[in-house]
């Protein structure tokens, strides 16, 4: 993330999380562009026989028996999404040349979209936009953050905000809807709620879903083929060949996929807690270990005794509003979010096992995608019908107020030594190359 961090101007990890949430109330209007001036229609080849030939499908593991296009970044906009915009990714496998299978996480942006048309079967136009402005792709992993960043809202003009100017946009050329205007590749077309197919023939075949392996997960384990949606591409546009159109095929459960799928969170969940009572979080970080969507840790500062027991609001809140979350776990100022030694020490050391660990929500509604709760299913195809949430873990690891000295920390006066003064540069970089783990955050804070 330190290279992203440099692209957009932030500082640090903690100022690209503010500067996030302040633009997750600020967008700023995307400009719409001509068609003729447009990038990403310089090439146009209406109702393709096969949409793989202009893409990059892959298979992620030799488990899998079928390719699956995971990379395209979805468009929504206008009256299909309540007069906001909304972008997110969706794993296609196009099994029927320029139909393929639309997998949508239930309880998502776009399930949300799918259901409001499903009685009426009403097809929703999109475009699938590949190779996009770096803020798009940010945005496009800002699954269930829906209490601050709701059906309406305009995603597309929060990208802008990150990128400190407009998106551009261009009107699709078969359907109504638009396109991401400076992307590499886009695929329009229209997503058809109840023309339900199986993913793979295997699944098929056997006609029962969440069983046969298929697509990884971002929540570590391995994916599985179910019943999906369908999307019926009736056009392709890009730029012109010469320019070599890049498309990224994106690995699941890989560094990038949770770099994009967290970053946003981070500022939603820091957003959220903001709004219930501002100034007590002070950073929020969702570690690789914590599997994007699975949970978070935040680290508040308890500026008097009335801030007692927020912290605990917090972690209720979140557990609500972000579906599916396993764990939320608070800390104080004093302990170092970024570092999971850090965090280990704090719940052996300031947990206590009866009054700490809530369990606010079971039976609520979770992800389908975590076999712990695939299991909730019993003999049951594990589907998002059949399972139920067992209710996610609350931590409260915080120092209480008025006990700091009690859990004062040994802070080593690492800003005052200087090892350049007893060592030369090959001798403190043959140092830094075998440090691991809590050294770090040692050598960074002194605790």
């Amino acid at each position: 993330m330190n290279v992203i961090n440099k692209m957009f101007g932030w500082k640090d990890d903690t100022e690209r999380t503010r500067k996030l949430a302040h633009a997750l109330s600020n967008p700023i209007k995307p400009q719409e562009i001509l068609k003729s001036v447009a990038p990403c229609q310089e090439v146009v080849i209406e109702k393709p026989k096969n949409v793989n030939e202009h893409m990059v499908p892959i298979r992620h593991t030799t488990y899998e028996s079928e390719l699956t296009v995971g990379s395209g970044i979805r468009c929504v906009s206008g009256e299909h999404f309540d007069g906001g915009s909304d972008l997110g990714y969706n794993r296609m496998n196009f099994r029927w040349g320029n139909v393929g299978t639309f997998q949508i996480s239930p309880g998502s942006h776009m399930w949300q979209v799918v259901n409001k048309y499903y009685k009426k079967d009403e097809p929703v136009p999109i475009t699938m936009n590949f190779g996009v402005p770096p803020a798009c792709t940010l945005l496009a992993g800002a699954a269930f953050g829906y209490a601050i960043m709701p059906q309406g809202c305009d995603e597309v003009g929060i990208a802008g905000a990150v990128q400190g100017a407009p998106i551009r946009l261009v009107k699709a050329r078969t359907v109504d809807a638009m396109a991401l205007a400076d992307s590499e590749i886009v695929l329009e077309g229209y997503v058809h709620p109840k023309d339900r197919r199986f993913e793979t023939k295997e699944a098929e075949d056997s006609g029962v879903q969440g069983r046969h392996p298929f697509h990884p997960e971002w929540a570590g384990y391995m994916g599985k083929s179910y019943k999906a949606p369908t999307f019926h591409v009736t056009a392709v546009t890009m730029r012109k060949p010469a320019s070599k159109p890049i498309v990224f095929a994106l690995g699941a459960h890989t560094l990038d996929e949770h770099n994009i799928d967290t970053t946003i969170r981070e500022a939603t969940i820091f957003e959220l807690c903001n709004r219930l009572q501002p100034g007590i979080i002070q950073d929020v970080v969702i570690p690789y270990c914590m599997t994007d969507w699975g949970g978070c840790i935040i680290q508040v500062k308890k500026r008097n005794r009335i801030d007692e027991g927020w912290q605990r609001n917090f972690l209720g809140a979140i557990l609500a509003c972000s579906q599916g979350m396993r764990i939320a776990i608070a800390v104080s100022e004093d302990v170092d979010p970024y570092s999971m030694d850090d965090i280990m020490w704090c719940l052996t050391t300031r947990v206590n096992p009866q009054t700490d660990i809530l369990n606010p929500i079971p039976g609520g509604r979770g992800q389908t995608f975590m076999p712990s709760e695939r299991m909730t299913a019993g003999a049951q195809e594990w589907t998002a019908s059949n399972t139920r949430f067992e209710g996610g873990m609350g931590i409260d690891a915080t120092v209480p107020f008025g006990y700091e000295s009690d859990f004062m920390r040994p802070v080593y006066p690492v800003d005052k030594v200087k090892p350049e003064d007893f060592f030369s540069n090959a001798d403190i970089e043959n140092a830094k190359s075998r440090m691991a783990g809590w050294v770090n955050s040692l050598a960074r804070t002194g605790r």
